[in-house]
């Protein structure tokens, strides 16, 4: 079976129209097949107290997947299910829900991929508890084609930033596709910078695909919808943000992808639960070095003396692919925007002294405030001069300001 194309993508969307569409009933019998069992995957998957390892038990042992919800109260419980869960599905409730959820799946222009799916990336089966059912908006084939994961603190300082975005843009400019958790902090740096790349990217989330989180993302959301991007989640439209769902996501974030890049992290950061499940699943893993006297730096520092390998710029991991790899990246995804990030055939303008000598006080890894750079200054610009040297500066997008008139060069 195949379901990316015709009437197999209606069919798990789960809107097959037959308007004006003549269907074999070879074909109408295998249609209705899929649907079943993907309302079977997904029944389980919203049943109480079943994890991904038991629900991927349970379906080796039955012929059809759709079996499981007609299967007598003492069967369901002969297959190690909990008496809760196999109360809800012997109720007919889990069938209830799955049902329910595909309208509302289908309102939001989304689908829903159960394990069997042959769209299912074949990366993610690999691991010891693949989500049986994955929730996704946008480009669905994203989510098999190479990617590595860039993960961070929520609160980087703007060194960190500014790495992150850098080296995700560069990465983005030759196909290789950026996954991260569209958190605060280092995941909006990454998904922004294949955005400035303009490449498509995927977010996964540890929320409903229909709730936004943080809030603040809400355009970040959009913007990698409207690339061409993807975003994944494996529980349900309508679940909150709950602590436990994001560190369960960290292992699909590695899953997904080929290799992981830690930018910056604390020593208690839950970038360390993706980090390891990195290196559970096989996955190469990578680390931006940092100043040894902030704590962000703690995670990747360490990382990189247990054996990850250091990464300065993208042709550190480039060159670390493997040679399959990079030839299907060469190969190319035919995306018609083409990234602007290359060196220009213009030479860059010539700024004016006042502009050079702010430039010189600013820094890329750490932010300055403004008092710090008038005090800098004093005794050779005037404040008019220097607050015309940074709006000009800042237009041409050689700094940026932060929060609390805090300026920061800008990296790459």
């Amino acid at each position: 079976m195949v379901c990316n194309s015709g009437a197999w993508i209606a069919a798990i969307m789960g809107t097959i129209v037959e308007n004006n569409i003549v269907m074999s009933e070879e074909d109408r019998l295998a249609s209705q097949a899929w649907q079943d069992t993907r309302l079977a995957w997904l029944a389980l998957a919203m049943s109480p107290g079943l994890g991904p390892k038991r629900i991927a038990d349970a379906m080796r042992q039955v012929q059809r997947p759709i079996d499981i919800l007609s299967l007598p109260l003492t069967a369901l419980e002969g297959l190690r299910f909990p008496a809760e869960a196999a109360q809800f599905i012997f109720d007919g409730k889990a069938r209830t829900a799955a049902e329910a959820e595909l309208k509302r799946v289908a309102a939001e222009d989304a689908i829903v991929l159960s394990f069997d799916c042959p769209q299912y990336p074949e990366r993610l089966k690999e691991i010891f508890d693949p989500p049986p059912v994955l929730w996704v908006r946008g480009d669905v084939t994203l989510l098999s084609r190479p990617s590595i994961a860039v993960v961070g603190t929520r609160h980087p300082t703007p060194y960190g930033s500014g790495v992150a975005e850098m080296i995700s843009r560069d990465l983005a400019a030759r196909n290789l596709l950026i996954v991260s958790g569209m958190a605060r902090g280092i995941d909006t740096c990454a998904h922004k910078g294949a955005l400035a790349a303009r490449k498509p990217t995927v977010a996964v989330w540890g929320t409903g695909i229909d709730v936004i989180y943080p809030k603040e993302n809400r355009k970040l959301a959009e913007e990698i919808l409207a690339i061409g991007g993807a975003i994944v989640s494996e529980v349900p439209m309508g679940t909150f943000p709950a602590p436990q769902n994001f560190p369960r996501r960290n292992r699909i974030l590695s899953g997904l992808s080929v290799a992981v890049l830690v930018v910056e992290a604390s020593e208690n950061s839950g970038t360390r639960v993706t980090a390891r499940c990195a290196a559970d699943q096989n996955r190469d893993l990578y680390a931006v070095a940092g100043n040894v006297t902030n704590k962000q730096s703690w995670t990747p520092n360490t990382l990189i003396k247990q054996g990850a390998k250091l990464v300065a710029s993208w042709e550190d991991v480039w060159e670390d692919l493997p040679s399959q790899i990079r030839v299907e990246l060469d190969s190319g995804y035919g995306c018609e925007s083409g990234a602007s990030v290359t060196a220009s055939l213009l030479p860059d303008p010539v700024l004016r002294p006042q502009e050079v000598m702010v430039l010189e006080v600013l820094r890329q890894d750490t932010s300055l405030q403004i008092d710090e750079v008038l005090d800098a200054l004093e005794t050779q610009l005037t404040s008019s001069e220097v607050f015309t040297a940074l709006f000009e500066l800042e237009m041409a997008g050689r700094i940026r300001q932060l929060p609390g008139k805090n300026y920061v060069r800008t990296m790459g």
